[in-house]
């Protein structure tokens, strides 16, 4: 019974210090905030539904402890182009492909690219490769930290 109760409390415990990672998903609110923040935005185009690799970063990566950690160093924005109409509101769904032209010209899935506060693209990354190696995403944002 006491190992029980451990077990519990250690499940509790962890579901407790877990982080929250919020994403933002309007281009305008990342600006207003990275300028209030003084924090570069991240910009993320994803493929939810249909990217391999963008699931694979998302485990790989944007869940992983370290980015967690980091995580409020920047102003996280997801750019969602699903497939399906069901997963974002066909509005955003415009806004995002209008984003998608401009800041994705290549349709490169997964891509993230560091932005400063006016909207002014200073890095970028692309792809995500089978080897499941997210250590260049960590590097790049060591890279985006120094944006402001």
């Amino acid at each position: 019974m006491k190992s029980l109760f451990f077990i519990l409390f250690i499940a509790i415990a962890g579901v407790s210090n877990a982080q929250e990672v919020n994403w933002l998903t309007d281009f305008e609110k990342a600006k207003k905030v990275s300028k209030k923040t003084k924090k570069p935005i991240l910009m993320y185009f994803t493929g939810s539904d249909w990217c391999g690799p963008c699931k694979m970063l998302k485990k790989d990566f944007w869940q992983h402890p370290d980015f967690v950690k980091q995580s409020n160093d920047f102003v996280l924005l997801e750019i969602d182009v699903p497939f399906r109409d069901d997963i974002i509101p066909p509005s955003l769904l415009k806004k995002n492909k209008e984003l998608q032209k401009k800041y994705n010209k290549e349709g490169a899935f997964p891509t993230l690219l560091a932005l400063d506060a006016n909207g002014k693209v200073k890095n970028r990354i692309s792809a995500y490769s089978m080897l499941r190696d997210p250590s260049g995403y960590f590097s790049f944002l060591d890279k985006a930290r120094a944006i402001r």
